[in-house]
Formats: C-alpha cells, structure tokens, sequence
C-alpha cells in the first residue's frame, strides 16, 4: 500500500542549477555510492519520483531533475529562446551529469523521459553507467508512424497540431484539460491502483500548470513530432539497459514494448503486473528493489 511507502517530503527545498542562463530545478538524496539519475515524463517533475528517492538515496547518489519546460524549472519561450526537442534535454541531462553530479551515472526515465536518457546514453555515452526505461514513450504520432495509422486518425492528429499552433486555441484547450478534476480522471486511467492518484500526486502536476510559459510548452510538445524514436536509439546504446513495463499501461501498449526488447542492445525485460503508466510513483515498493538489484549487479 502507498501509505508504508518511505516519500521524500515535497516540502523540502529543491536545488537550482543554472544551465544555459536557465534555472533548473532538482533534488537528490545520498551522499555515497554510485549516481543516479531520475528523469520524469511529459508534465511532470521531480516530485513524480518522490517514493524513488529517498529509498534509492540510502545505497546511492540519487537525483531527480526538472527537464527546461517542465516543473519548477525555466520556461523559455519555445522558438526563440529554446527548441523544446530529445536533442536538448538529453543535452540538458548530460551537463547535469557531468556538472552537477560530477560522474557518470545511471539514468532512469519514464515514458518521454525515457526517450531523453536514451538520446544522452546516444550522444555521451563516456556519462552514462547504465539506463532504465519504465513505460517508455512510443511516440505513436511521429510523422514516421503517423503514416501507418487509419487515414481519419492520421488527420484527426494532424488537425489537432495545427489548431494547437494558434495560440488562443491552444491556451483555450490547454485551460479545459488543466483542471484538478481532469487530471485526475486522465490519471486514473493512467494508474490501476486508484490509490496511488492523490491530492498530493494531483497537485505535483497542477502546480506548474499555472507557471508562465506553461501553455506554450504544452503545444509546442504536442505539436512535436519529429526527432529519434526509442527504436532508433536503443540499437545504439553502448551501456547495460533493462526496459520495465506496466503490463496494464492503457497509453504505451506492452506488445509494442516486447517488439523494443527484441533490439539486442536491450539487456533484459521485466514486465511489472497490473500496473499502468507510471509504476515508480504507482507501486515502488516493487520498482525501487528492481532497480537496487540492477544497479548492483553491475560494475
């Protein structure tokens, strides 16, 4: 049950590390052992691995960092002051490992944030030990996938970015699903233990809705469908790498994630019974032995 689980309270005060004239928001725990670092999904943030930390801080140095556009972290305006795209952020995470954690480290994401470690493990691999993937995005509306979607879903969405592109339409749209009734519900379809959807966990995700320059993150993201896809970075990982999935998972389909682990970079694959999305924050009485095990096991 989530109310034995050890959490890192939110009220204690996040780091700031400035990269690029930015100010980025994390938090750690651990002094001693090898680095880790924890990398949330799409309108997240750190507090979304608050059950990880403290629990994987007691054999390890363990971060949670706030991705630019995301969180308590700078929301520079997409465009003109930062391209919202895996080849930042995973520039973003590889600065942080080599300036804020001061060693190579194990890196581990979920959903979108897995498609990040995955493209800092591609470009700087002399930085990363090791990678997890909890529930990674498949990106299921890249232009290269789009393709092989019905004629009317491949239309519906790319209607949808183009209305999103007017500004008014997408703080209108953004407005309607920002709400703490809605994301409950979107939550609740994401996890398959009820529970786990608290006020607390709703509030983590409200809290930097309400930051300037939120919306245009929102419909820059949902308007981005380019870039690496998972498939197209796991081939090239150099480092061990395990891929975790909520079997139940209603956004990130376990078939397709199976397919994944066929790359012969993929190490291992643990599929995670009965749960959804976000299975660290869902269940870590399950997830944090995982990754204690995996991380031990190797050099």
């Amino acid at each position: 049950m989530t109310s034995s689980v050890t959490t890192l309270p939110l009220s204690d005060s996040p780091k700031i590390w400035n990269w690029r004239g930015f100010p980025i928001t994390y938090q750690n725990c651990g002094s001693t052992g090898a680095a880790v670092v924890l990398v949330h999904g799409f309108g997240a943030s750190w507090g979304h691995w608050r059950k990880n930390l403290p629990v994987l801080g007691q054999e390890f140095r363990c971060y949670a960092i706030d991705l630019i556009g995301f969180g308590a972290s700078a929301k520079p305006t997409p465009g003109e002051e930062i391209n919202y795209t895996f080849e930042t952020w995973g520039q973003l995470v590889a600065d942080f490992c080599r300036e804020v954690v001061g060693s190579p480290a194990f890196l581990v994401g979920n959903s979108i944030g897995c498609v990040v470690i995955m493209q800092a493990g591609v470009e700087h691999p002399e930085l990363v030990k090791g990678i997890a993937a909890i529930n990674c995005s498949l990106r299921l509306l890249h232009d290269r996938k789009r393709q092989n979607l019905p004629w009317y879903r491949n239309m519906g969405a790319t209607f949808l970015q183009k209305l999103l592109a007017n500004r008014r339409v997408g703080n209108f749209f953004f407005k309607q699903i920002a709400k703490p009734d809605v994301v409950k519900k979107i939550l609740l379809q994401a996890y398959k233990r009820p529970e786990a959807v608290s006020d607390e966990l709703i509030n983590i995700l409200m809290k930097p809705a309400k930051d300037a320059g939120a919306v245009d993150v929102f419909c820059a993201f949902t308007r981005y469908s380019q870039g690496a896809l998972p498939e197209d970075l796991l081939p090239l990982l150099t480092c061990p790498t395990i891929l975790l999935w909520g079997t139940q998972d209603p956004w990130e389909d376990i078939v397709l994630g199976r397919e994944l682990a066929k790359i012969p970079t993929v190490n291992q694959f643990i599929p995670l019974e009965g749960l959804g999305h976000c299975p660290q924050d869902e269940a870590p009485e399950i997830v944090n032995p995982i990754l204690r095990e995996w991380m031990n096991s190797l050099p």
